[in-house]
């Protein structure tokens, strides 16, 4: 329950980590392995995490990446178990496909390489004539001057947003549960739409960049559909779950739909010429991987030595300076009197609260105490019999 003075920590990785983010972990007193008993924290991608891999020691997991798909959540939560991402880290490698796709849905480039690779001999004698005989199959549009539609204005959705506007398209936004930090990120130029029906009807594309919630689950529907353009194409580089593939299906074969790029397969799509999907590589660059391993380790590594906590998705972020040498976490469900019954027991101990810091998020709330004395195995015994505490340590900040 104590962090002693020389006392390592413990990483278990899963996936294939960036060396640049594991060299982040100071070597001196971190052990960082694949293999590793009893770790308190845990570093991963995309690899499937289950419960029974997620031993009692384990305080914190940080997933190199947006999507959490892959952790049991609830489950963590519940045990007190601060979960990472990495928000935006990977925008600039999403944004970047997310342009291409864009590019691709306005000109058939696809076809008309195919076309001209597929050139037989038969044709080598008036190359020249087929090949400009056949270049009208393949005409397409500028993006200048039409109207992007982008769902989700967080990091990747503002990058977007930048890079549609610097090609001059109109962008049109919805967001609504857009932060105060990433409003201010967002340009002026964006013009935000109140209701999703609203967007899709002036939008010539239509870009998806939230996360999946249940509020989000199959977002992009048959009733959606009922309100877009005829000819819109439409761009999924967030998450399957968001689109209804079977009413995609539908809008492609009554062409109210021109194309759909998505970078999450499904074998529905399969032989459909106006389906381009990707195998998942938005955030595969090499310099995302880094980004987003180089994040992940920064904030175990903060959470592990300090208590500190951002980008979480189960806990609220916190952060507490001091130069206090001693140090409680606890981690609780947001029920009322336990804080008071906490300071009730401190101050039966005859220990001093230098300084404090309490936040919620929903059901679970988040507490870090500086304290004047070294947290002793009684005070922490008496502090973990409170009931409603899901996980309590105590921290030396001067080892």
């Amino acid at each position: 329950p104590f962090n002693h003075e020389n006392t390592m920590y413990r990483v278990r990785i899963y996936n294939q980590i960036a060396k640049k983010g594991l060299a982040t972990f100071d070597s001196k007193d971190v052990v960082v392995a694949k293999a590793l008993d009893h770790p308190q924290a845990i570093l991963l991608r995309s690899h499937k995490l289950q419960t029974e891999e997620i031993e009692p020691s384990v305080l914190a997991i940080a997933r190199a990446g947006a999507g959490i798909n892959n952790i049991p959540l609830s489950y963590c939560t519940e045990q007190g178990i601060v979960v990472f991402n990495t928000p935006g880290a990977n925008a600039n490698s999403v944004k970047e496909l997310v342009l291409a796709a864009l590019l691709l849905s306005s000109r058939d480039v696809i076809g008309g390489v195919n076309f001209v690779s597929n050139l037989n001999e038969n044709d080598a004698e008036q190359f020249d004539y087929v090949v400009e005989s056949n270049k009208k199959q393949f005409k397409g549009k500028e993006l200048s001057k039409r109207t992007l539609g982008i769902i989700g204005l967080g990091s990747i959705g503002s990058a977007v947003a930048k890079a549609a506007l610097d090609l001059g398209m109109k962008v049109v936004g919805y967001d609504p549960a857009l932060s105060i930090e990433a409003a201010w990120s967002l340009p002026s130029q964006v013009k935000r739409m109140d209701q999703l029906d609203s967007l899709y009807e002036v939008s010539d594309y239509v870009t998806l960049h939230v996360p999946v919630l249940p509020q989000t689950r199959n977002l992009i529907n048959t009733e959606s559909f009922k309100h877009f353009q005829r000819g819109t194409a439409l761009l999924n580089f967030s998450r399957g779950e968001i689109v209804n593939d079977a009413s995609v299906l539908e809008a492609l074969s009554s062409e109210l739909l021109s194309y759909y790029f998505t970078d999450f397969p499904d074998r529905i799509f399969m032989g459909n010429s106006r389906v381009y999907a990707t195998p998942h590589l938005g955030a595969s660059t090499m310099e995302a991987e880094e980004n987003c391993a180089i994040m992940a380790a920064e904030q175990l590594d903060e959470f592990i030595r300090f208590g500190n906590i951002k980008n979480s998705v189960n806990f609220p972020d916190v952060r507490l300076d001091s130069n206090a040498q001693y140090r409680i976490a606890v981690a609780n469900r947001n029920v009322p009197g336990l804080l008071g019954e906490l300071m009730s027991v401190l101050a039966d101990k005859n220990i001093n609260v230098i300084d404090m810091i309490n936040k919620s998020r929903g059901d679970v709330a988040y507490n870090l105490i500086d304290i004047d004395a070294k947290p002793t195995i009684g005070l922490i015994e008496t502090i973990n019999s409170i009931k409603d505490i899901l996980s309590l340590r105590g921290l030396n900040l001067k080892f």
